[in-house]
């Protein structure tokens, strides 16, 4: 209230000097009785009678207040002239003709100040009011970007749950597996699955999408997996057998890419059936890379596609190299991508290394590559067989391309 009054103050002095310079001058102690009175007089009626025009359209607005103001302004004309008549007590001169020539300073002023009091409320509550939707739009977005990344957060605790936390080994074999998570969710996953004392099911995946859709997903795809892998049971079986549930299962545009082959110790072989994933290399220990061939559709798009079996021997110091595009994919700012060739070349002359330890250094040349900064999760696994296993008869190599 003290700085409102201060502001009619200041207007008075701003009114005192205007008519001073134009040769009109008026004592100061009428302008400011008159500019205080008549603004107090015009707020307070902006402060009580604002229901009457407010929340309307810009035109209506104005077409109510106007009338209203100038009604008040000339109750406030003569209610002023009448204390300042009786305040001077002019000898001779009547109050009607006081009020007669009175009039024009006062009515002007107050219609003035009420018309730019008006502009100025009106101008304050619309940027008043553009600031509180402001102020909730951040704090909805804000809300969201916090809800956001607690479902990233959950999607990545499923993610690490479904993880294998030891991966089972077999005589004659080192098996290593790996998951570098990105900065996003996305829906890799691979496992290593204890069949018997001689046999592995190495399985694989890439699900459509990120997320926790993505992480339920794909914690649907292990599930069925790991309850359709058997000793006896075909790769191309189970894969008959997941693709059929998720046809029936997902929503439509989600998909799944999955490789999955069961692994012999006693014969030295991978039997497999792939579903659209990348193919997998395999290093020979004379360095020759060839890449497993045979695939099949993605799950969860053609319920009646119909996967087949392949087979390829392990020779000792072969090294078979599974990995989602998170690796292949991982890119430099202006767009190269690390590419297989580069994966080969780097897997390629490292028979020295351990398989823990190869699959440290090619996730290292992965990350160096694209200076830590992976759009998608980055899978491996490696198998490396390290002598030869005693077989019933020799396995045929099958769909093998030189790369």
């Amino acid at each position: 209230m003290a700085r409102r009054q201060q502001t009619y103050v200041a207007v008075a002095v701003a009114i005192y000097f205007a008519l001073w310079a134009a040769d009109r001058p008026v004592p100061i102690g009428s302008t400011l009785i008159y500019t205080i009175s008549l603004c107090n007089l015009v707020v307070l009626m902006q402060d009580h009678m604002g229901f009457l025009y407010q929340r309307k359209r810009l035109l209506h607005s104005w077409i109510l207040y106007l009338p209203l103001m100038l009604m008040v302004s000339i109750l406030g004309v003569m209610a002023v002239n009448i204390v300042e008549f009786a305040r001077r007590g002019l000898p001779g001169q009547t109050l009607w003709n006081f009020l007669a020539s009175g009039w024009k300073f006062p009515f002007t002023a107050t219609v003035i100040v009420g018309v730019v009091s008006q502009f100025y409320r009106q101008t304050r509550e619309c940027l008043e009011s553009k600031n509180r939707e402001l102020q909730r739009n951040l704090q909805h977005e804000a809300a969201a970007r916090a809800l956001h990344g607690q479902e990233l957060e959950q999607a990545r605790e499923i993610q690490q749950f479904l993880l294998p936390k030891e991966i089972p080994q077999v005589a004659g074999f080192e098996i290593a597996g790996a998951w570098e998570p990105a900065r996003v969710v996305g829906g890799d996953y691979f496992d290593v699955i204890k069949l018997s004392d001689t046999k592995l099911g190495i399985c694989i995946a890439d699900v459509a999408g990120k997320s926790v859709s993505a992480a339920l997903l794909m914690a649907n795809v292990q599930a069925r997996v790991r309850a359709f892998a058997a000793e006896n049971v075909a790769p191309s079986s189970v894969c008959s057998r997941v693709n059929s549930v998720l046809c029936c299962s997902v929503a439509a545009g989600k998909f799944v890419t999955l490789f999955y082959g069961v692994l012999d110790a006693r014969l030295g072989t991978l039997s497999y059936a792939n579903a659209g994933h990348l193919r997998p290399i395999l290093l020979a220990a004379d360095g020759r890379a060839t890449q497993l061939e045979n695939g099949g559709a993605l799950l969860g798009v053609f319920p009646a596609w119909a996967y087949e079996d392949s087979i390829v021997q392990l020779h000792p110091g072969d090294r078979l190299l599974l990995f989602t595009d998170g690796i292949t994919e991982a890119a430099l700012p202006e767009g190269e991508e690390f590419g297989e060739n580069r994966l080969i070349a780097s897997a390629r002359g490292r028979g020295q290394l351990s398989t823990e330890e190869l699959k440290a250094h090619l996730l290292d040349d992965v990350k160096q590559f694209c200076a830590s900064q992976l759009t998608d999760d980055a899978t491996l696994i490696i198998i490396t067989a390290l002598q030869t296993v005693a077989t019933r008869g020799r396995a045929i190599d099958h769909g093998l391309v030189t790369a």
